[in-house]
């Protein structure tokens, strides 16, 4: 694991950090041709950290007008694929050497802890990044079966002009998720990044650049969802869009699409996670321990977040017992001190959203928590609720945990599957039987069993319902969504003595 440094130190590399402001567009920063600009702040302190360049759709149009430009003349697409492997990996190996500038600029730019971005984030996004790169020569085209007189070659090709829409929760790791597997596949991308945390995304265009990335395959237009995610959506010449964020936002893009060209559209929206805890669950502890985790890890602002915990009524004592000790060892304060595990929300907005749920737990039973220990900040949160609660029922995108007691197996899964999303889902039990019947019937893209998580880069992952379609990220099956498949079909007839003299 990677050696923290104290407060004092984290806190003097922030203020030596020169901040990115400008869109990056065909391998250079630009300002917004309106030189309009937008403030982006700390949400842990409110302070003003850069003025980042607020595009418009002339930015969006250049933007993409340059990758397409780069993709047409192949000098990516149609780069040996051990070539683009090269080029990522020493793309990787910079983002290693910037980690830690990464990482606390991630910190001070989020409100997330400089722990989680030390420890999961940095490493993760880097990961990613190299294991798409060895991917890339790896991933074999098909010949389906066909006559002798026939070859049908089935094969992939990069589907173009790419659209990267990223969420505010996990800038450098989403950033990541969407670029691996479209870079290796041969795309162009123009990358939108939410507007409150734009700056990594753009300190890792200029990385890319850095290692050897042709101008105009990866390009950064900054900006707020209407002047630059909307144009990106209606753009005619962008070939796909991916979408990570709210499902309200993922509907505008499918009529984005059906408004402009029909470009695909891939989304991964949110969640409202359920986590099983059967009668029969073993070590109550480490349970605890993980239902604690996927409840306020990154303060509950994770559309995986295991918000709704379904526990059997004749162990519900005993496990929240456990819950509550260990959520009580979860300090909350400022993000840059590497004993915090829960920093400030991502923006004043954000917080007088999360802040009006937490005002409605007023009316439930509250079994620890319940306030704001300063403005930005939530303690975790723990209410006893109906399963029809507002509380049960709504994404609060925030670190309160509702707890929703049961009586049998049955009625657990009917409560965990009675959501219109299905993104994740958690079950604990020491019965094999119980936890794969449990794992098939709950309708989430992703089951853990007797834990919290979300599998790993070799994983897919993505969701049923309404928290998304069109693919998913991670795992190979992450390339699928940025390639086309294309059938080559010869005809090998033997036409020589046709008459021919």
């Amino acid at each position: 694991m990677t050696d923290l440094l104290t407060i004092e130190e984290y806190k003097a590399i922030a203020a030596s950090l020169a901040l990115p402001q400008n869109a990056f567009i065909d391998g250079t920063f630009r300002p917004a041709i309106s030189g309009k600009t937008f403030t982006t702040t700390n949400p842990a302190t409110g302070e003003a950290l850069a003025e980042v360049a607020a595009c418009g759709a002339e930015d969006v149009d250049l933007a993409v007008g340059k990758a397409r430009e780069a993709f047409e003349d192949g000098r990516w697409s149609r780069l040996h694929p051990a070539e683009r492997k090269e080029t990522l990996i020493r793309f990787a190996k910079l983002l290693e050497r910037n980690a830690r500038e990464l990482a606390v600029m991630e910190s001070i730019d989020a409100g997330k802890t400089i722990y989680d971005c030390e420890t999961v984030d940095v490493p993760e996004t880097i990961h990613v990044i190299k294991w798409h790169a060895e991917l890339i020569d790896k991933i074999y085209d098909q010949v389906a079966p066909a006559s002798d007189n026939h070859i049908a070659m089935i094969v992939r090709e990069p589907v173009g002009v790419v659209g990267l829409v990223l969420p505010w929760n996990f800038p450098l790791l989403m950033l990541a998720w969407k670029i691996g597997p479209a870079l290796a596949s041969g795309c162009s991308v123009v990358v939108k990044p939410a507007a409150e945390t734009s700056l990594t995304a753009l300190r890792v265009a200029e990385l890319a650049a850095e290692a050897g990335l042709p101008r105009g395959v990866l390009n950064v237009v900054t900006g707020s969802g209407a002047d630059v995610g909307e144009p990106l959506g209606r753009h005619p010449d962008v070939d796909m869009v991916s979408f990570t964020g709210s499902t309200v936002t993922g509907r505008r893009f499918l009529h984005y699409s059906a408004d402009s060209n029909l470009k695909e559209v891939v989304l991964e929206l949110g969640g409202k996670n359920p986590c099983i805890v059967l009668d029969d669950a073993e070590d109550l502890d480490a349970v605890a321990a993980h239902v604690v985790n996927g409840a306020f890890w990154n303060m509950g602002q994770n559309c995986s977040a295991g918000s709704r915990l379904i526990v059997h009524r004749d162990i519900q004592d005993r496990l929240m017992e456990r819950i509550t000790a260990h959520a009580r060892e979860w300090i909350v304060g400022d993000p840059l001190d590497p004993q915090v595990r829960v920093g400030a929300l991502v923006s004043p907005a954000h917080f007088g959203k999360v802040s009006a749920y937490l005002d409605a737990a007023q009316s439930e039973k509250i079994l620890l928590g319940g306030t704001s220990p300063a403005k930005g900040f939530i303690e975790p949160t723990i209410v006893q609720t109906a399963r029809d609660s507002k509380l049960a029922v709504e994404e609060i995108f925030g670190p309160i945990l509702t707890v929703i007691q049961v009586g049998s197996f049955e009625e657990a899964i009917a409560v965990a599957n009675d959501t219109e999303y299905g993104l994740a889902a958690s079950i604990f039990t020491a019965n094999g039987k119980r936890a794969l019947r449990g794992a098939r019937m709950l309708r989430a893209g992703t089951v853990t069993v007797n834990s919290f998580g979300e599998g790993d880069i070799s994983t897919p992952f993505g969701g049923y319902k309404q928290s998304g379609f069109g693919g998913r990220d991670n795992s190979i099956h992450a390339h699928d969504q940025y390639t086309q498949l294309k059938t080559i079909w010869l005809d090998l007839t033997d036409h020589s003595d046709a008459g021919v003299d």
